[in-house]
């Protein structure tokens, strides 16, 4: 069982900080915009590549479309309901292999849409407890798009992203979508050694996503896979003495450079921007596992601490997860495939590194969760 959870005090506005003037990192060039898109390129192909194989899941970007700021909710984590033997989710798995022993898991035989009630709740505890499940041979690209949005809509409210593209009539599907021939994502790497770009998604909100779903529309014949790692793994590889001083930290979590960069590229913002704090370690209401919450593309400044304490601290963190590959995996994309992540514990990042005008082409289902919470320092040999 979950420990009690301890609310993290808020004060009523966030601190204000000032937003660099150069992009925060490349995260955006995998998800294209209005500048770059080809509406014939995509519709009916190119010299090169042919049409998307998903036409109704090309996105638009409205600039008339404006939403008003997220009201709080209160979210009903399922996987507190599951059954841990996971028998209704796996009845029909014909392989589960572990990607590696502490991350990931691959799953044969199953097919989301059909679960039941008790499966979709061992979903969300086996997600939470392998951080990683991907799915293989689904229909979730060919079901109707209400469909699948009912089915992320079980656990958890459906985030609409403030900035990105969306299928006409969906607002809630985030799409990452690079067209075909469009190759200035490479413009990144004139400036930059690599495109890696750690994060978890929008831990500006006061309720970032949980159970998190994301399919492959069209892609690559190779490239363009997707890392992940395991930041629960990356709280327990600490120091003992070391995590016992995280905790209580909280920190400033901004959108505004997302917006920023929205704007400048051309795009939309549906949403203003806003600002969260949250703390630096956060316990998952259905395991009690506590994971690092910080990630380079959104947290901005651990409160209470000076700029340069904690650039130094945050820096560190980063680090720390990007050079862990014994606590990372990386997912291969293929036709039918559904990756299912936990937000919470996780952050991930996609690699830019095709350069064959291919199109890259997927759907994201956000169910937001709960406010981020933290249950207190534990020395006892089971905080690993």
């Amino acid at each position: 069982m979950a420990p009690g959870l301890v609310e993290t005090s808020q004060p009523e506005a966030p601190p204000s900080i000032s937003a660099p003037k150069e992009l925060v990192g490349p995260k955006e060039v995998f998800i294209g915009g209005p500048q770059a898109y080809s509406k014939t390129g995509e519709e009916k192909g190119t010299e090169k590549h042919p049409a998307a194989k998903h036409p109704h899941y090309l996105p638009i970007w409205d600039p008339e479309a404006k939403y008003p700021p997220l009201e709080p909710f209160t979210h009903y984590e399922h996987g507190k309901d599951a059954d841990p033997s996971l028998k209704d989710l796996l009845k029909d798995a014909t392989s589960v292999t572990e990607i590696t022993a502490s991350t990931g898991s691959e799953v044969h035989g199953v097919q989301l849409s059909s679960l039941t009630k008790e499966g979709k709740d061992q979903l969300a505890l086996f997600v939470a407890q392998r951080k990683v499940v991907v799915f293989k041979d689904q229909d979730f690209a060919d079901l109707p798009i209400k469909d699948a949005l009912k089915f992320g809509e079980y656990f958890g409210r459906l985030h609409i992203h403030p900035t990105s593209g969306a299928p006409s009539g969906y607002p809630e599907v985030h799409l990452v979508h690079r067209g075909a021939d469009d190759t200035s994502a490479g413009l990144v790497l004139e400036t930059r050694t690599n495109s890696i770009t750690w994060h978890s998604d929008v831990t500006y909100e006061a309720q970032p996503p949980g159970t998190t779903f994301l399919y492959l529309l069209d892609g690559p014949r190779a490239g363009g896979d997707t890392l992940f790692a395991n930041q629960a793994e990356a709280y327990n590889r600490l120091s003992p003495e070391f995590r016992k001083r995280l905790h209580g930290l909280t920190a400033v979590h901004s959108g505004h450079e997302q917006a920023q960069n929205s704007k400048l590229r051309g795009s939309i913002v549906r949403r203003e921007p806003v600002q969260s704090i949250h703390p630096l370690v956060r316990t998952h209401p259905a395991t009690g596992e506590k994971a690092l919450y910080v990630n380079p593309q959104f947290t901005r400044k651990i409160v209470g601490y000076k700029q340069e304490e904690s650039d130094l601290l945050l820096k560190f963190l980063y680090d720390h997860i990007a050079l862990g590959q014994d606590f990372q995996i990386r997912v291969k994309w293929a036709p039918k495939t559904v990756v299912v992540w936990d937000n919470r514990v996780t952050a991930h990042s996609a690699t830019l590194d095709w350069e064959s005008g291919e199109r890259r082409h997927l759907a994201r289902i956000t169910p937001q969760a709960e406010r981020p919470t933290e249950t207190p320092f534990s020395s006892d040999s089971d905080e690993r």
